[in-house]
């Protein structure tokens, strides 16, 4: 196989199986990608577009063309020298419905299933009607009424011998230690002996499997004729007898069923954040990591897997000893490996959201990140600081919103006190229960633990922290100090104390020096389900809420964003590619994602706006006033909003397509229709105007009318011009910047990793928009042609040329494999007029280096410009200082240019001659 130089991601589903990406590896190889990098492809729910609700960890997903077709793809792979890199979930599995074997098991045999313990469950709950049982929220109304209405009738599968509670697409299965009461109520007497089988199983040695066979009886009795219908209808809640027959059997169940609404509250499991029907798995257990990892081991035994990426890695109980076994496994399959499939080292990639000034615990002996900070990081650089005042007040005087550490900080409050309420107050009983354990705080109330509690995780700076039986590691604790310290600006004086005794039993007091018993056991779990809940808690209050109420400027919110900081200069950048080099030299290189707000070209365009603050703010108050008659009045103020308006003139402005004419009205449906389905989902995150839990149909139909009017009325043409001509003043330096970011990403320390579809230019939106189909044809036809880069910038609007770019500079990874995995990182200095425009840095290996050079900042350089290149007499005296020299007969530009001054400087004007950017590789 080849280095791992370069990955592709690739979202599998009935649509895009495993043999489309096999019949695409060609284009991929051509590219320059080394490793595929797909998406989950274990056996997930029927349907599924992503593959993260996995139902059957066994088994390759059928509806992707089973274990075959990910053989063919292999094939396909090794034929171009290319590896394969799996997303695998681990935290969780998709529950409810009928097709999770382990889960329907669980329900019908609770703590005697064999996957009891599986599952995140707190079967000691303090609320006396769970006791013992699991909260099962998946009724579309309350239990009494679902009884009532006959919504929750008892059936029977015929196949299976099995009675089940039905309800919709749900399926809730009867424990056959009650089936005695059912068919005991049977007219046939052929069933009255198998009802006292199934009754005898209370005494059973191994009633499980006597179970099994007698469901295979009764499955066979009424196949040959005997009727189980006048014992159903003794069930039959509609009627007064079956009303209560039918509670009472439910009652006799390890489960209960309430409305979805009760989930936030009570319930009693660990979900994936707020999600009902996908629940934690416990792989702390080394029979479930086992259980749930069997088949990933498999494969990469038998050599079709070559990476790992792990989703959600702060979703459980402890990252670092689960990647560490994680390791320990894969290094020891690795060995066993076909020679032709062999490896040296099995790359372990976790998706881990860093706060700002954050680093990953380099003791979990991963990889690295999937490369959300590198995002970051980019947009960072692209961003004007000069931008940054006007931005806030033009937002802050529109919205009325408060700043974004506020917005946060909120959300948080909000999150805490709604969707995880539940979950909040797991751990404040967990600490009631470590206080209650010892004399000197027993006293302390649940009152005053949840108020503490609340209050330093409304503070917390970061996902999580990652406590062991040591205690708090020391990258940890400034991060909790920051939290104590604003939570203590929360709080009254007189829960401070609270506080202080948080911050020892959260990590101030391991519990390994404590003496073995039931203290230690509650001190563990506390401090486990206080971790598992500030990742949710952080990722439903930031990317899911306040991303979608603050917009100073889109741009700056994405996934593993800091919003709160506006831009960055190239000195901080330079320190964080030589940190990266240092730490994680593999770590992935992202700037678009399943997961993106925007597409990387989108953020790209609207980060151009940090350079035209003035400019906005003109254009949005000419803008409110031709939008006037498109306002509605609502009950609850104008529709749509000030702040809600100017999130979507920028998600307009930012996602316009380039060939998108303002006259095309069929194109310009299609756009409306994207914008739309934007739309929605940002007024329902944000949770202000109208949520998920609670649809506010006359404000999101207000909005949407909005959109369409202002997309397709004719009477709203000229703002409908005005937006056009402004989005296109923004294209070309938006293109230019792209073209940036695009080769920052494949240059700096780390391995460039590409999302589909980004080969081209990507304007999408939040998903499901940027997980629409990708035109592979066009894309491969474009790649044989094989146009020059500096040929395809007069067409820049096609997207070829960010293609060009792509596989030129991918092909020359390849060529230079060592250079840019492990070259050195050097900073290089800038002089003259522009110098604040140019970002650059040398890349030195053995025997070889590269000057890599970029311009930043750049619009006003670019001027009038039709094309994303500056002219090169713009660039004036601004030149780069090398610190070594480059040999005319051995340097040369990848995109032209490269002249070497006798006094080893570089001007602009001669590197970028050609092109907007420069690599000049050199052979020392």
């Amino acid at each position: 196989m080849k280095p791992l130089t370069a990955t592709l991601r690739l979202q599998l589903h009935s649509d895009f199986t495993l043999d489309h990406a096999a019949a695409l590896v060609p284009y991929f190889a051509r590219l320059g990608i080394s490793h595929v990098y797909a998406s989950p492809i274990l056996t997930a729910r029927a349907g599924s577009r992503h593959g993260y609700d996995v139902v059957d960890p066994t088994r390759v997903n059928p509806e992707l063309g089973g274990e075959a077709a990910l053989e063919r793809l292999v094939a396909a792979l090794r034929q171009h020298g290319m590896g394969l890199i799996l997303d695998t979930v681990s935290n969780h599995m998709a529950v409810g419905g009928a097709d999770n074997p382990w889960w329907q098991s669980l329900l019908a045999w609770g703590r005697r299933s064999p996957y009891a313990e599986f599952f995140d469950i707190q079967w000691h709950s303090s609320d006396p009607l769970l006791a013992g049982q699991l909260l099962l929220p998946f009724l579309g109304c309350d239990y009494g009424v679902a009884l009532q209405n006959g919504e929750i009738p008892l059936t029977f599968d015929a196949a299976q011998g099995v009675f089940e509670v039905a309800h919709h697409e749900h399926r809730f299965p009867i424990c056959p230690l009650d089936y005695g009461r059912i068919l005991g109520q049977a007219e046939d007497p052929r069933l009255h002996t198998l009802a006292q089988q199934f009754g005898a199983l209370h005494e059973a040695s191994a009633p499980l499997a006597e179970a099994l066979a007698l469901h295979h009886a009764l499955a066979r009795l009424v196949a040959a004729g005997a009727s189980v219908a006048s014992a159903l209808a003794a069930f039959d809640s509609r009627a007064p007898a079956g009303f209560k027959s039918l509670h009472l059997l439910l009652e006799r169940q390890t489960y209960r069923l309430a409305s979805w609404r009760t989930a936030a509250d009570d319930i009693n499991w660990r979900r994936f954040f707020d999600i009902n029907e996908l629940g934690g798995l416990r792989v702390e257990r080394a029979a479930v990591f086992e259980a749930t990892h069997a088949k990933l081991f498999e494969l990469i035994e038998r050599g079709l897997v070559d990476g790992l990426r792990i989703d959600h890695i702060d979703g459980l109980a402890d990252p670092r000893r689960y990647c560490r076994n994680l390791r320990r496994r894969v290094e020891g399959l690795l060995a066993r490996r076909p020679l032709s499939a062999a490896l040296e080292h099995f790359p372990l990639y976790v998706e881990k959201i860093l706060g700002a000034d954050e680093q990953l615990h380099r003791d979990w002996l991963t990889d690295g990140t999937t490369g959300y900070e590198f995002m970051n990081q980019v947009s960072l650089l692209q961003h004007d600081p000069a931008g940054e005042a006007p931005l806030t007040e033009l937002w802050g005087s529109l919205s009325e919103r408060p700043d974004f550490a506020e917005e946060v900080r909120s959300a948080r409050h909000l999150v805490l006190n709604a969707s995880l309420a539940g979950d909040c107050e797991s751990v404040a009983q967990a600490l009631l229960q470590v206080a209650r354990d010892d004399l000197m705080t027993r006293d302390l109330t649940l009152g005053a633990i949840r108020r503490a509690l609340q209050a330093l995780v409304e503070h917390y700076p970061v996902y999580r922290t990652y406590i062991n039986a040591c205690g708090r590691p020391a990258e940890d604790e400034a991060w909790f100090q920051q939290a104590l310290a604003g939570a203590r600006q929360s709080l009254a004086e007189a829960d401070w104390p609270l506080l202080g005794q948080l911050e020892r039993w959260l990590g101030g007091q391991p519990w390994r020096r404590m003496p073995p018993g039931r203290p230690r056991k509650h001190l563990r779990h506390a401090c486990v389900r206080f971790q598992q809940l500030t990742a949710p808690t952080a990722a439903k209050a930031v990317e899911d809420t306040a991303f979608y109420r603050s917009g100073r400027l889109l741009s700056r919110n994405d996934v593993g964003f800091a919003a709160e900081r506006f831009s960055a200069d190239p000195a901080w950048f330079h320190n964080q590619a030589q940190r990266r080099l240092c730490d994680f030299p593999d770590n992935l290189l992202a700037t678009a994602t399943h997961d993106h707000k925007r597409g990387e070209d989108c953020r790209a365009r609207l980060a151009v706006l940090s350079e035209r603050g003035p400019w906005l703010a003109s254009r949005v108050e000419h803008w409110r006033e031709l939008a006037a008659p498109l306002r509605e009045g609502l009950h609850d103020g104008e529709a749509p909003s000030p702040g809600d308006e100017l999130l979507l003139w920028q998600t307009l402005l930012g996602s316009w397509p380039l060939d998108l004419d303002p006259h095309q009205r069929n194109a310009l449906a299609a756009f409306a229709g994207r914008v739309r389905q934007w739309l929605q989902k940002a007024l329902r995150e944000a949770k202000l105007r109208s949520s998920w839990a609670a649809p506010n149909e006359a404000y999101e139909g207000a909005c949407a009318r909005y959109v369409d009017g202002l997309l397709l009325d004719e009477q709203n043409q000229q703002l409908r011009l005005s937006l056009h001509q402004a989005a296109s003043q923004l294209a070309c330096p938006g293109a230019l910047n792209g073209l940036v970011q695009c080769l920052l990403r494949m240059t700096t320390p780390g391995v460039p990793d590409l999302y589909q579809g980004t080969d081209y230019w990507d304007f999408s939106l939040v998903d499901p928009d940027n997980r629409r189909p990708v035109d592979y044809p066009a894309r491969r036809a474009s790649l044989d042609a094989r146009a020059p880069v500096a040929e395809l910038l007069g067409h820049w609007r096609d997207g070829r040329v960010k293609q060009a770019l792509i596989a030129q500079v991918l092909d020359c990874r390849q060529a230079h494999p060592e250079l840019f995995r492990r070259g050195a990182y050097l900073p290089l200095e800038v002089r003259g007029r522009h110098a604040d425009k140019v970002l650059a840095f040398a890349r030195l290996g053995d025997g070889e280096r590269a000057v890599v050079v970029v311009p930043r900042l750049a619009s006003a350089l670019l001027g009038n410009a039709v094309t994303p290149m500056i002219p090169a007499q713009n660039w004036d005296d601004t030149r780069l200082l090398l610190p070594f020299a480059l040999s005319p007969a051995n340097c040369s530009g990848l995109f032209g240019g490269g002249a070497v001054s006798p006094s080893r400087e570089l001007t602009l004007r001669t590197v970028l001659t050609e092109f907007p950017l420069n690599v000049l590789i050199d052979h020392a």
